[in-house]
C-alpha cells in the first residue's frame, strides 16, 4: 500500500481541523442558541444567522464530537455540547413527539418529519456519547424510538420516508437516502454502545436494499420507490435539480453505499459485504467517472450519460472513504482488485489529489459544495443548508481509522 502523505495521520487530522476551523466560532448562535450554518464558503462570512435546518445541526454536532474524539481543541466537546442541547430543547417536538425539520430561530417553521432528518439525529447523540456528553444516551434512545415506531417497516426491512408533522399522514414515497442514512446512523449508534440490535437493524437495512430491491435495477441503486418498494423510474424526472430527491443514478450514493458495507464488515464480517462494494464501486465509475474533465458526475441515467453533469465535493469525499476501506481490505492480496485499470489505492490518491486541486478552498480548507462540470464555480452555492463540511470530516476521520491510526 502506497505511503503517500494522504495516508499520513497528521495531514489527515489537518484536514478535520480546518474544516471545524472554518465553521468555528461563527456558528456558534449567542442569541438563539444552536449553530448559524449560513456560511459563504468562499470567505465565511454569514448570510443566513436565522435558519436552523435540523440535519445542518446534527451534522454539526456530529463534527465537534469527531473533533473531541480526536483530543481537538477544548472547543470542539463545548460546541457539540451547544448543538445537542438546542437539538433536545429546540428540534423535538414535546407535543407531538419527533425532531422538527426547520426553524427560524426558535420557532418552527416546517414540522414535518422525515426519517432521513431523525436519522441524523441518531447520529449526532451518540458521537455525542462517545465522548461523554451528558444526556446524548437519552437523545440516541429517543431518536432511535422516533424512528423504530414512526418509519420501520419490518415487512420490508427498511423505512418509511416522511410524515406530516402530527403523523397522521406517512407519504407513500419510499426513497434509498433516508434509508442509507439510517443504516450510517444505526452503525455509529451500535459503535457508540456496544448494542448489538443497532448492527442488527443497519445489516437488515443493507441487505434488503443493496441486495433485494436493486434486483429491480440490475444491481444499480435508484433513488425513488413506491409504498410497496417498487422502482418509480419517472419520479421527479422534470425536478433533475431537486436539493433531495433529483432524478437519475447517483453515482455518489454507490459509493457510499460501498463504504457503508465495508464498514458493517470490519463489525461483522461476512464475504457479501465486500463483494457488493467492489461492484458498487465499479457501477458508480461506469455510470459516472468523467473522462473528459475528470472528477463524478452529479446524476445519469442508466447509460452513464449525465444528466446533472456538475461536480459536488461530498460524492468525491465518500469516494475517498470507500476507497480507502477497500484499498485496506485489499493490502495483503497479492492480487488487488482494479476498478478501470486502477487499485482502489490508486483510487484513493486519485481522489485526494482532485479534491485539493478543486474543492478545498485554498484559504480557509473548507470544501466548496458544488462545481460545474469543468470545475468552475458558477453561483456562492448559498442555501445548501445542510452540508457544514460533514462529508469531508467524516471520511477524513474514517481515513485516520482504515489506516491504523
Amino acid at each position: 500500500m502506497s505511503d503517500s502523505l494522504y495516508r499520513d495521520p497528521r495531514w489527515l487530522r489537518g484536514q478535520i481541523y480546518d474544516v471545524l476551523s472554518f465553521y468555528y466560532p461563527t456558528c456558534l448562535d449567542v442569541h438563539y442558541g444552536g449553530y448559524v450554518i449560513g456560511l459563504d464558503e468562499r470567505d465565511g462570512h454569514v448570510y443566513d444567522a436565522r435558519t436552523k435546518h435540523l440535519v445542518a445541526t446534527a451534522r454539526a454536532v456530529h463534527n465537534f464530537s469527531v473533533g473531541a474524539l480526536l483530543d481537538g481543541p477544548v472547543w470542539c466537546r463545548t460546541a457539540a455540547e451547544w448543538g445537542l442541547d438546542f437539538l433536545s430543547r429546540h428540534h423535538w417536538d414535546e407535543r407531538q413527539g419527533g425532531y422538527d425539520w426547520v426553524l427560524e430561530g426558535r420557532e418552527t417553521v416546517d414540522d414535518r418529519r422525515f426519517c432521513y432528518g431523525q436519522a441524523f439525529v441518531l447520529l449526532a447523540a451518540a458521537r455525542a456519547h462517545q465522548i461523554g456528553i451528558e444526556g446524548a444516551r437519552a437523545e440516541l434512545d429517543r431518536a432511535f424510538g422516533v424512528i423504530d415506531d414512526h418509519f420501520w417497516e419490518p415487512d420490508y426491512g427498511l423505512c418509511a420516508d416522511h410524515a406530516s408533522g402530527d403523523w397522521s399522514d406517512l407519504a407513500p414515497y419510499r426513497g434509498q437516502n433516508a434509508n442509507m442514512h439510517t443504516c450510517e446512523a444505526l452503525i455509529a449508534a451500535y459503535e457508540a454502545t456496544s448494542d448489538d440490535a443497532f448492527l442488527d437493524r443497519a445489516y437488515e437495512i443493507a441487505d434488503a436494499f443493496t441486495r433485494e430491491v436493486t434486483r429491480q435495477t440490475d444491481g444499480l441503486l435508484w433513488e425513488h420507490y413506491t409504498e410497496e418498494w417498487e422502482a418509480d423510474l419517472d419520479y421527479n424526472r422534470d425536478q433533475p435539480r431537486h436539493q433531495f430527491r433529483p432524478w437519475g443514478y447517483e453515482p455518489g450514493h454507490h459509493l457510499e453505499w460501498a463504504k457503508l458495507l465495508m464498514v458493517l464488515d470490519d463489525h461483522h464480517p461476512e464475504a457479501w459485504f465486500h463483494e457488493r462494494a467492489v461492484e458498487l464501486f465499479e457501477a458508480a465509475v461506469d455510470l459516472g467517472w468523467d473522462d473528459a474533465h475528470g472528477g463524478f458526475y452529479y446524476t445519469t441515467d442508466e447509460t452513464g450519460d449525465p444528466v446533472v453533469a456538475d461536480k459536488f465535493s461530498w460524492v468525491h469525499t465518500e469516494g475517498i472513504g470507500a476507497a480507502a476501506l477497500l484499498a485496506a481490505h485489499d493490502a495483503d492480496d497479492t492480487a488487488a482488485r482494479t476498478v478501470a485499470g486502477d487499485t482502489f489505492d490508486e483510487w484513493y490518491d486519485r481522489l485526494w489529489v482532485y479534491g485539493e486541486e478543486h474543492f478545498v478552498n485554498p484559504r480557509h480548507g473548507n470544501w466548496y459544495e458544488r462545481l460545474t462540470r469543468d470545475h468552475e464555480r458558477d453561483d456562492p452555492n448559498r442555501g445548501v443548508a445542510v452540508e457544514p463540511g460533514y462529508h469531508p470530516l467524516t471520511n477524513a476521520w474514517l481515513a485516520m481509522r482504515t489506516f491504523g491510526v
